[in-house]
């Protein structure tokens, strides 16, 4: 029933399947649906499960207290999916009473309901998408600025680097190491954000003062 056993390939391949037209497991937001069934993987879809692991990628930008507040109510992990979702609907009606059916009942009044319950998933994941906390993926490097020869005003190099700024760029401490030869370089750190300052940047910039600057290597990159 439902997606079979997703940890095989089989059941994987019957998700990826069964998603490719639809962006969550049952509606048009996430729902307690999605929670039950990226719960039961173990880990993210291959690659070439292209429709699977859009959606894995989705739910897993959530963290885990968010997934418990989705909409909807958990039901058994069989009673998603194709076969699972028809085979839940055709169980319903036999626990029920005939005489509850109202073979007259307006599709209108049903239509509305289901839009009204639309708006409300639509409302509340527009909500916590709002209050999420945007992460800003920011890095730590460390520069060597080598001179020309022993002669070259290190201070004069260290004062032309820190006048470089940029937004999302903050220049840390510094320190001259020798080389050798009587020669030093300027040992600089700095912490950038990743989507506002790169690599070429920095080192296009520094390069550009070339009656002081012969090279900049990257001596250290890590991400914070």
């Amino acid at each position: 029933m439902g997606f079979g056993d997703l940890s095989s390939q089989q059941g994987l391949q019957c998700l990826n399947e069964y998603l490719a037209d639809k962006s969550y497991i049952d509606g048009y937001v996430p729902s307690q649906a999605d929670a039950a069934v990226f719960k039961s993987l173990t880990s993210a879809p291959a690659a070439e499960l292209i429709h699977a692991l859009r959606w894995y990628n989705q739910i897993n930008s959530y963290e885990t207290s968010e997934r418990t507040t989705f909409p909807g109510e958990a039901r058994e992990l069989s009673s998603y999916g194709p076969a699972g979702a028809s085979a839940a609907a055709a169980a319903a009606p036999a626990d029920e009473d005939d005489d509850d059916i109202d073979l007259f009942g307006s599709d209108e009044e049903e239509d509305e309901e289901a839009e009204r319950i639309k708006a409300e998933r639509l409302a509340a994941y527009a909500d916590r998408k709002s209050t999420k906390k945007v992460v800003i993926a920011k890095s730590n490097i460390i520069l060597d600025v080598k001179p020309w020869d022993d002669e070259t005003d290190m201070n004069e190099i260290e004062r032309l680097v820190r006048t470089i700024e940029q937004d999302g760029l903050l220049w840390g401490s510094s320190k001259f190491v020798p080389v050798g030869y009587g020669i030093k370089k300027l040992v600089i750190s700095c912490v950038v954000e990743d989507d506002k300052v790169g690599i070429d940047f920095l080192e296009e910039s520094i390069t550009s003062f070339e009656d002081f600057v012969q090279s900049v290597d990257v001596a250290a990159f890590n991400k914070i």
